[in-house]
């Protein structure tokens, strides 16, 4: 019984490193395209019609996401969590009006700030193709890492300090 154990775990081990070693090469093909250029945005105007100056002597996260992609929605905690620590930026794309967006937010507790990118303004200039797609610029604005699809809570953190 013990030695049956031992070999699915072994299995199930192993599976999941392919999967991840599939995933990132995936993730970095995809992200071949995307926009490599400093960030040149100064402010963002949010959900709640606000501006969001962008700081300058700070690292940024800029995630772009959608209320109708079920990964996005596996990674808004993800989100969260760090937006608590980092300077974050997140921009909603084909999600509908400012209230579908809120209540969106509101029904899953997310607090980080939003951008209705409704006119795929930001999504073309980004290049995005592919939801979630994050990308993590250093204090001077420069790209230090773009990620397209799923980004764990560590991976985030590691990310955002690796760009101070």
């Amino acid at each position: 019984m013990k030695d049956k154990i031992k070999k699915y775990l072994k299995e199930i081990i192993k599976f999941v490193i392919i999967l991840a070693i599939i995933l990132n090469i995936v993730s970095y093909f995809k992200s071949q395209d995307l926009n490599k250029e400093k960030l040149t945005e100064q402010s963002f105007k949010l959900l709640d019609n606000t501006r969001y100056t962008v700081p300058n002597d700070k690292p940024i996260l800029v995630h772009f996401w959608a209320t109708w992609c079920p990964t996005c929605k596996i990674e808004a905690s993800n989100i969260e969590k760090i937006s608590k620590e980092y300077e974050v930026i997140t921009i909603a794309s084909q999600s509908g009006s400012k209230e579908e967006i809120q209540k969106y937010l509101d029904e899953h507790n997310l607090t980080f700030k939003v951008v209705n990118d409704i006119d795929g303004q930001y999504s073309n200039k980004f290049n995005i193709q592919v939801f979630p797609t994050t990308f993590i610029y250093d204090k001077n604005k420069n790209l230090k890492f773009s990620e397209v699809g799923y980004t764990s809570t560590f991976g985030l953190y590691l990310r955002m300090f690796f760009a101070q």
